[in-house]
């Protein structure tokens, strides 16, 4: 074999390993770091909903600086800020999702008694059970407003959710029946 073959396979293999490598890191980087995350703002106390700038975050080097913020709740009524909170928003646990699910973990579904379980693949979410008899998905509250909305709810799976939202909206179509007989 020539050499400039051999030379042109070992560069073209070590772009491989390296394209490969950086992916796989890129993908942890983002699976670690997308969505809305929950902070407290340090300026006002109060929960803010954050989106880390994750191409940012895949683009700088690993243990360097927070990636910047590139969206909160608060900046509709307060104007941009310093982010002092960039770096809060990377803890483990940050995430609405894992949020949610911590707090269903080990609960029973209100309905059915069945365990509660997050399908985001699907996108079959928990539900939320309110006082009022009314349920709804944890990803229709802003994730501002979530800590109040758990501590307030109790946890429905998605079956049930489905079959009391279709209760709700056609209750000319659905016959309850009594089976304790």
């Amino acid at each position: 074999m020539d050499s400039k073959v051999v030379a042109a396979l070992v560069v073209v293999g070590a772009l491989a390993v390296w394209g490969t490598w950086y992916l796989a890191r890129a993908y942890g980087v983002w699976k670690r770091l997308h969505g809305e995350r929950l902070v407290t703002c340090p300026e006002t106390g109060l929960p803010a909903a954050v989106h880390i700038d994750v191409a940012l975050a895949v683009a700088g080097t690993p243990g360097s600086a927070p990636p910047p913020l590139d969206g909160c709740s608060r900046w509709n009524e307060r104007g941009p800020c310093d982010q002092p909170c960039a770096h809060a928003a990377q803890a483990p646990g940050r995430s609405a999702a894992a949020m949610v699910q911590a707090w269903a973990q080990g609960r029973g579904c209100v309905s059915c008694g069945g365990p509660v379980v997050e399908h985001g693949f699907l996108r079959h979410h928990i539900a939320l059970y309110e006082p009022g008899g009314k349920s709804r998905e944890w990803v229709d509250v802003a994730t501002d407003r979530l800590p109040l909305a758990l501590a307030t709810t109790l946890p429905m799976c998605w079956n049930c959710h489905v079959a009391a939202t279709f209760r709700e909206l056609h209750p000319e179509l659905v016959t309850d029946r009594d089976f304790t007989r």
